[in-house]
């Protein structure tokens, strides 16, 4: 019976080309779209969770109160690790990881800067990268040890059995090759080319014993049967125990507990204290819009099966005279829609296969689909039937439902007999590419109203390098003959590039200040000497900081307006800040710059001179150069004093691009997506007029001899469609304003919703609309009446 069926169907298929065509494209464009979603939304979803032991894989975080607020973090001190374990019998394995170090690694000849990242021995216990060469049971545990990925080995040591060889990292430390594990997969949120011990990173100077510095992430393994709430309550207090110890001045209330590191990536924004957003947020929406594309593409499909019935009828009522009950009916109908959705998967896969690198690049990932796998063709097949029968079933029951009398005497009338229905889905289908539509525009509209926001600095012509190598030895010299080359205009070292923040902190005091006021957090940054010339601040009173010029600016400070607030500081120059163990002179105060995240509030910021550190040199480039000759000549300088390490530089302003990247590429998708909504809405439309003026040619030939014109022709034909429309832009404005507002929620600096994005993405609609439906009315309208009443 199957076997009758399919033939039926693609007999049927067939015989309407242009119908079947436009139901299998329209289908296609719908699951390729459901598709590239699915495949972004199962990485997310995978993302660390490939670990063999991830049910008993804990990250440590903390919550505490600040400013009123409860606040959650995962970095933590460095020695937190080796006292967890030591104390509490119910960890296995524990270990810290420190990551992104760009050391320069060398073996004989061959040079890299590689990224390198500190780990226990545990590490190997607790997580899953699977061993290529070398003993598992020893790793790491001599501090001159190194494991490496395969990639790496392959780009150090190319056909060489890198096992027992040893290679330089930076300039004079020698490790040795102790195994090769296989490179971590996209699927990891850890990334790296080598690992080192922390017995290493000790001999570099890289360890500390502060409790109150959070600078690394510790992950545990608990034992087996050990509870996690249970565990949770143990050791909340050991932060506040270690820091409280003989300190006087503030007491940290400061709590500790493990997450499941499984849960980190798509978890990684706390709200009130409570990892309960982020990543996820974003899971959720696109699993809404990748179903609501496919609903649109289902919905093409059920209008233009129930618009051309008239076809269908006699052949149901011929079926049923003869025997055929409407439950066979209705399987007959939903194979045809699952051939069809077999039809239009094929050329899904197609469409998926030619965009996934361009799709790649958006959501910077590497998303593919494996066609050898028996897994993925299951998915595939199991995906065409829900669609088939998701898109046949109102078909179905609608066509099955006639009455074998009427249909075979040539009474039905199913143009008003549908209409309802039709009507509903064409509004359901517009209103939700006008809410993707509206979504987009508000997307863009913020992201521009947070770019055009004063940053505080000037990025024109500024650029940063990191310290490495013997730039930090060499910077004074270095500084000078930058300076003297006509290249730069300015030179100076701060503690992290402008865009960034590399530390905060809190236990601040000043005259007046109160208990209270030592739990507000601020946001470090450091200078030598030039921040104002160079970075471009503007300097609201006092002077910048210029240890060249006043010897005693090593202990100097600059605030920012906002900190100034914060402290209720009347008359701040000159004022002595306590923190970080010294006392520091405030000597100017300086417009707020934005170091973090754009949409946010501003942090209060207190600028460190020279007594603090430094990783980076800013310096802003000569106007009056090209810039290709500007940094030929800065590259020289640098490679003087620096022979060892490329020249790597960052433009300032690319920086802050950067940070809208997340969300330019959530706004990009938003308007692919709702472009590819409105073009099946389209397409559906186009076919749906089509056959309204074939079933109404009569009617048109008989309005046209008594005088009907071109114009109210067309009129006629698209009035009832452009309503739709409208009642879809009425929809869709209210739902689409509630869900914006509810996403810009979680922006300080945003846009207020304004009235004509509505009119903007409304006119859109309409626009499109009577495009699609006006080329086959004015068709109508144009046609010869007489071809339509010939057999009158």
């Amino acid at each position: 019976m199957i076997k009758n069926y399919i033939k039926i169907a693609w007999r049927n298929l067939l015989k309407n080309k242009a119908f079947s065509s436009i139901n299998i494209i329209g289908l296609a464009i719908g699951m390729a779209g459901t598709l590239l979603i699915a495949l972004w939304l199962q990485n997310m979803l995978s993302m660390d969770r490939f670990h063999e032991k991830s049910d008993r894989l804990f990250i440590i975080s903390n919550h505490d109160l600040y400013q009123g607020e409860m606040q959650a973090w995962t970095n933590t001190p460095k020695i937190m690790g080796p006292i967890l374990k030591s104390d509490y019998p119910e960890i296995e394995s524990f270990s810290r990881i420190e990551d992104g170090n760009k050391f320069l690694t060398t073996y004989g000849d061959k040079k890299l800067v590689s990224n390198a990242s500190f780990v226990d021995p545990g590490f190997f216990n607790m997580f899953s990268y699977p061993l290529l060469k070398g003993d598992k049971t020893n790793l790491l545990k001599d501090a001159n040890s190194v494991v490496i990925t395969e990639k790496f080995a392959k780009s150090l040591f190319g056909d060489e059995d890198p096992i027992g060889k040893s290679i330089k990292v930076e300039s004079n430390n020698l490790v040795t090759v102790q195994a090769i594990i296989k490179d971590p997969t996209s699927y990891s949120s850890i990334q790296f080319d080598y690992l080192l011990s922390w017995d290493f990173a000790k001999k570099l100077g890289f360890v500390d014993e502060n409790w109150s510095n959070n600078s690394t992430y510790t992950y545990i393994l608990l034992k087996e049967g050990t509870s996690l709430q249970e565990f949770n309550d143990k050791i909340k207090l050991v932060s506040q125990n270690h820091i409280n110890v003989g300190n006087n001045e503030i007491k940290s209330t400061n709590e500790i507990f493990a997450f499941p590191y499984k849960d980190t990536y798509l978890y990684n924004k706390s709200i009130n204290g409570s990892y309960t957003a982020g990543r996820i947020q974003l899971v959720h929406l696109f699993s809404w819009i990748g179903a609501f594309i496919l609903l649109v593409a289902c919905i093409n499909f059920m209008n233009l099966s129930t618009a051309r019935s008239e076809r269908r009828a006699k052949e149901v009522g011929v079926r049923k005279v003869v025997g055929a009950g409407r439950k066979s009916l209705m399987l007959q109908f939903i194979v045809e829609s699952i051939l069809i959705s077999f039809g239009a998967m094929i050329l899904a896969i197609i469409c998926v296969i030619l965009v996934l690198p361009a799709f790649n690049n958006l959501v910077e990932k590497n998303l593919h689909i494996s066609l050898l796998s028996g897994s993925t063709w299951f998915f595939l097949i199991i995906f065409s039937v829900i669609t088939g029968v998701l898109a046949g079933s109102y078909p179905a029951f609608f066509l099955s439902s006639f009455k074998p009398l009427k249909t075979l005497k040539g009474k039905l009338n199913t143009y008003n007999k549908g209409l309802s229905v039709r009507s509903f889905l064409v509004i359901l289908q517009f209103s939700i590419a006008i809410i993707l539509t509206i979504a987009t525009i508000i997307i863009f509209q913020q992201i521009q109203y947070t770019k055009d926001r004063d940053r505080g600095y000037n990025d024109n012509g500024l650029l940063t390098t990191r310290f490495s190598g013997e730039l930090d030895k060499n910077y004074l010299t270095l500084r000078n003959e930058l300076l003297a080359s006509n290249a730069v205009l300015s030179v100076s070292k701060n503690m992290s590039p402008v865009t960034d923040r590399y530390s905060n902190g809190w236990g601040f005091s000043w005259s007046g200040s109160t208990d209270s006021d030592k739990k507000i957090s601020f946001n470090r940054f450091s200078t030598d000497a030039d921040a104002v010339k160079n970075l471009g601040f503007v300097l609201m009173s006092g002077r910048d900081i210029d240890v060249y010029k006043y010897k005693t600016d090593s202990n100097a400070m600059l605030l920012t307006e906002t900190a100034v607030r914060k402290m209720r500081l009347k008359n701040p120059l000159g004022q002595i800040i306590k923190g970080d163990g010294r006392d520091w002179t405030v000597v100017g105060i300086i417009k707020d710059f934005i170091v973090e995240s754009p949409f946010d509030e501003i942090i209060p910021m207190v600028v460190f001179g020279p007594r603090s550190w430094f990783t980076t040199i800013h310096y802003r480039l000569n106007p009056n150069n090209s810039t290709a000759v500007n940094l030929k000549t800065i590259e020289s300088i640098f490679k003087k004093y620096n022979a060892d390490y490329p020249f790597d530089y960052k433009f300032i302003d690319k920086n802050f691009e950067a940070k809208f990247k997340e969300t330019q590429s959530i706004g990009t998708i938003s308007m692919l997506f709702a472009g590819l909504t409105i073009f099946i809405s389209c397409l559906g439309l186009f076919a749906l007029i089509a056959y309204m003026a074939e079933t109404r040619m009569k009617e048109i030939a008989v309005r046209k001899v008594l005088g009907a014109s071109v114009r109210q022709l067309t009129s006629l034909l698209s009035l009832d469609f452009l309503k739709l429309v409208l009642i879809a832009i009425l929809i869709a404005s209210p739902i689409a304003w509630w869900t914006m507002n509810d996403w810009l929620k979680d922006y300080s600096y945003r846009i207020e919703i304004q009235w004509h994005y509505f009119a903007i993405a409304g006119l859109m609609a309409i626009l499109i609309s009577l495009a699609t439906i006006s080329y086959q009315a004015i068709k109508a309208a144009l046609s010869n009446p007489v071809n339509s009443l010939r057999d009158e």
